[in-house]
């Protein structure tokens, strides 16, 4: 019927006019059209660039940071208090996402949040305040930036007519950007001072600011009165009944352990090698990251979904190898393969997520991924990377083969368990009682 409408009123439109004619405007149609979309790719591509320097000027330099102002024992806690929100927060803003607000008017509210709390931290550690001051500061900082990324996601997917092809390279400029607030950081030397704090401030309000020139996404709202399960989000733990759904959430969450190790210990290792602008030097990972996301739609219309995983995880076991050989350029080949591991397991996952989950839990399913990779894998990881740093510290000098060594064979230790568990799509066909869908080859 529709078809036959649509068709009835192209004829009443172009009557009249010749076949030349007809023909032109067409194509004047077509460019109009590509010419919207190309606008649509450049508001995806400024959002993701924007949100990823703001977040990396601040996660990436953390660590020296707090060194440099004698708050190295918080260390282990402050980045903990990421995973701690990750528990609560994701899955809260993502159910508001899903059911009850445009994704872009949450993820404005938590840009201006973030900063606020963000210039609130940086405050208490240049003015040395009491360190459960600053730590409870670096909490709030958490909870209010642990769900933007997976709402950004979700904005990013709603508007894409083919994530696998088109994903990728658009989730790449968040990685440029993450590059780029690396780099300035460097540029203004705050690798060690609470300025990379108030810079990340200044930027998640210009991610506040850009949010306005967005189209609003509204989200189907709800008729029902919600209870407190459906507020909170605990309902997305549903996707955890799918067996192949939740080998997925559990490799995530077991690859966030020792992938913890790198972000605190890579800058330290580097300064022990003799490097200066660390923060700098751990953006190489990214260039990989770039490539890999330019690359990724390839390979997922090429290779099935277990071995772009399992490639994944095996560049993160040879990452570590690498680490562990303890020389400049060893190090360096482990930190660029960083992000090609990163690539090939976190947003191969993102786009695995948003093609099997049903659309109206697609800020859920992506809050639930955020709790099991930044929650559960991170707390266990940050906590548990301190103790294991500990134990490799010596009076000479860190033991840095024993170290990035032991994470080696933990990551070695989940792609046998994902190679194990993981059967694909066919063996296992999708619960008509679970929200999601069979549009993606396993």
């Amino acid at each position: 019927m529709a078809a036959s409408l649509d068709s009835h009123h192209t004829q009443n439109v172009y009557a009249g006019f010749s076949k030349l004619e007809i023909s032109r405007r067409c194509v004047s149609s077509l460019r109009v059209l590509r010419t919207l979309r190309r606008a649509e790719y450049v508001e995806l591509v400024a959002l993701f660039f924007i949100q990823g320097a703001a977040i990396s000027m601040w996660f990436v330099p953390q660590s020296a940071v707090l060194d440099a102002h004698g708050l190295g024992a918080l260390k282990p806690l402050a980045f903990a208090a990421t995973a701690l929100a990750a528990f609560v927060s994701p899955l809260i803003f993502g159910a508001l996402a899903d059911r009850q607000a445009s994704p872009v008017k949450v993820l404005r509210g938590l840009a201006v949040a973030t900063a606020l709390a963000m210039t609130l931290a940086s405050m208490a550690i240049h003015r040395g305040w009491n360190p459960w001051l600053v730590l409870a500061l670096i909490q709030l900082h958490a909870l209010c930036t642990s769900p933007t990324f997976s709402i950004t996601s979700t904005i990013v997917f709603a508007r894409l007519a083919d994530a696998k092809m088109e994903f990728g390279p658009i989730r790449a400029m968040a990685t440029l950007g993450w590059m780029a607030g690396c780099l300035g950081v460097s540029a203004l030397n705050a690798d060690t001072s609470a300025l990379a704090g108030f810079s990340g401030a200044v930027t998640w309000l210009g991610v506040a600011v850009f949010t306005y020139f967005l189209p609003v996404l509204e989200t189907p709202k709800s008729v029902v009165h919600l209870s407190w399960h459906e507020r909170l989000g605990l309902d997305a733990l549903t996707l955890l009944k799918h067996p192949d759904h939740r080998v997925v959430f559990i490799t995530l969450a077991l690859f966030a352990i020792p992938l913890a190790g790198f972000y605190p210990y890579a800058p330290v290792h580097l300064r022990e090698l003799g490097f200066i602008r660390t923060t700098a030097w751990t953006s190489l990972g990214q260039i990989t990251e770039v490539l890999c996301m330019l690359g990724l739609g390839t390979l997922l219309l090429n290779w099935r979904l277990k071995w772009i995983f399992a490639g994944g995880l095996s560049l993160g076991v040879l990452r570590f190898v690498f680490s562990a050989i303890n020389g400049k350029a060893w190090l360096l080949a482990g930190v660029t393969l960083h992000g090609a591991s990163f690539t090939l397991v976190y947003i191969t996952a993102q786009i695995y997520l948003d093609q099997r989950i049903d659309p109206a839990w697609r800020a859920r399913a992506q809050a639930l991924m955020s709790l099991m990779n930044n929650g559960v894998g991170n707390l266990i990881g940050y906590l548990g990377m301190g103790w294991w740093f500990s134990q490799c510290a010596q009076a000479g000098g860190t033991r840095w083969p024993i170290f990035w060594g032991g994470l080696a064979v933990m990551v070695a230790g989940v792609l046998v368990y994902f190679l194990a568990a993981y059967r694909g799509q066919g063996f296992h066909p999708i619960s008509k009682s679970l929200p999601a869908s069979s549009t993606v080859d396993s």
